[in-house]
């Protein structure tokens, strides 16, 4: 029938849209091949409001759908073939771009208005020199009365290495330098000097970095690596390395541990990677510590178990730091809170020169907080890692957890 006289027949063009969307329904149907006669009965497409008895059987549909106790909803059509089916569209077409799609962050970024308001108001923390600009002594800080001040810890840099470091704060302290994290390139220097020679007192500004802030990151997906050095120390029977975690009984790396070349490579050789990491890869630790956490405890400052993981870690030092710098990769991570050895017999007077090597000399990122349990639980040693960071002005760091996407090999 022709649209002319097909409109003659309608009462409204409402009716025209609706029918259209019902005949675009079965068409779908069809070509999934679904069953055509409840096809266009499954969805109601108009603009009718719904009425309260219908809301009360909305849980009804999904719990048949997902399960009384589901959360996930939709989430749960992407199933590991979907995800397959996915990534083969860039099989075979060509160097693969990655693509940051959020919006830039910044103080005052435009909210929705409430009370209390939603408000974006980010202020930096210098510790190691003296910055330019208006910034508060911390001791005297208050974000009420010195809204837009800076912060100041101390001018004076800490340890034998002279170690200085930005971090942002928000109000009530709030901080990406928290849990898991990507510590970005402005986070740690030697004195006033920070990665590719900029100097702390040019790119401090009491709302953030100047330079070498995290709107420069950028999401990345490429290969990693795990190396597991608790499974590794298990196989060679070193028993003295590891001690069991009083949380849940998990093997894990002893305080004091350092994590040396040798550990390395015959973590790779026994977990059969014949490929060390490269150019952008990223490589990350299992060293258990993760184990420690015993969040029942998170509000009781004097848990032993808290306190013991955020006192020590067990970690690589410099030469391990110049091993990864030297091949150039994208990141080094770590389950521990801080990636590097913090023993004293280890590191002498110096204050986590790792972070300074691998960030300030070779613009190499750390993440710290890095779970990869469930990896070397299926197996799993070489995976696609996927993160996108934090997309904010001036930000030390972000704290988006990152992903992998692998196939389980138990």
């Amino acid at each position: 029938m022709r649209p002319d006289i097909l409109r003659t027949h309608l009462h409204s063009r409402r009716d025209v849209l609706g029918l259209t969307a019902k005949a675009a329904a079965v068409t779908a149907a069809v070509s999934v091949g679904m069953d055509t006669s409840t096809a266009a009965a499954e969805e109601e497409f108009s603009d009718r409001m719904f009425s309260l008895d219908e809301v009360a059987g909305w849980a009804e549909r999904t719990a048949r759908r997902y399960g009384r106790d589901d959360q996930r909803g939709t989430w749960n059509e992407v199933t590991p073939e979907r995800t397959g089916q996915a990534l083969r569209l860039l099989d075979g077409r060509g160097p693969v771009k990655t693509y940051n799609l959020g919006e830039l962050l910044q103080d005052n970024f435009p909210a929705f208005a409430g009370v209390p308001p939603r408000v974006l108001r980010q202020r930096l923390l210098v510790t190691g020199y003296q910055p330019q600009g208006d910034f508060i002594p911390s001791a005297s800080y208050d974000p009420r009365t010195h809204p837009e001040s800076g912060i100041l810890q101390s001018p004076t840099p800490l340890g034998a290495n002279i170690i200085s470091f930005h971090e942002e704060r928000f109000p009530h302290s709030g901080t990406y330098q928290i849990a898991t994290q990507l510590d970005n390139l402005g986070h740690i220097g030697v004195g006033e000097i920070y990665y590719n020679g900029f100097r702390g007192p040019d790119i401090a500004t009491p709302r953030g970095l100047a330079k070498l802030g995290n709107e420069h990151t950028g999401p990345i997906v490429t290969r990693g690596i795990v190396y597991d050095i608790v499974g590794l120390k298990l196989a060679q029977g070193a028993r003295t390395d590891l001690f069991r975690s009083p949380v849940n009984g998990e093997w894990v790396l002893r305080d004091n541990y350092r994590i040396t070349l040798a550990d390395l490579g015959a973590a790779l050789r026994r977990q059969g990677v014949r490929r060390e990491p490269g150019p952008g890869d990223v490589a990350l630790l299992r060293t258990g510590w993760t184990h420690l956490l015993d969040r029942a405890g998170f509000d009781n400052p004097e848990n032993p178990n808290n306190r013991r993981y955020i006192t020590n870690e067990p970690g690589i030092y410099l030469r391990e730091a110049r091993y990864f710098a030297s091949r150039r990769v994208a990141m080094v991570g770590s389950d521990t809170w801080g990636l590097e050895v913090t023993d004293p017999a280890v590191t002498g007077q110096n204050v986590f020169p790792v972070h300074q090597v691998l960030l300030t000399q070779h613009g190499v990122r750390i993440g710290e907080g890095i779970r990869t349990e469930e990896l070397v639980a299926d197996g799993v040693s070489e995976f696609v890692y996927i993160v996108t960071p934090q997309f904010h002005v001036g930000s030390t760091a972000g704290n988006t957890p990152p992903a992998a996407l692998a196939v389980p090999r138990r």
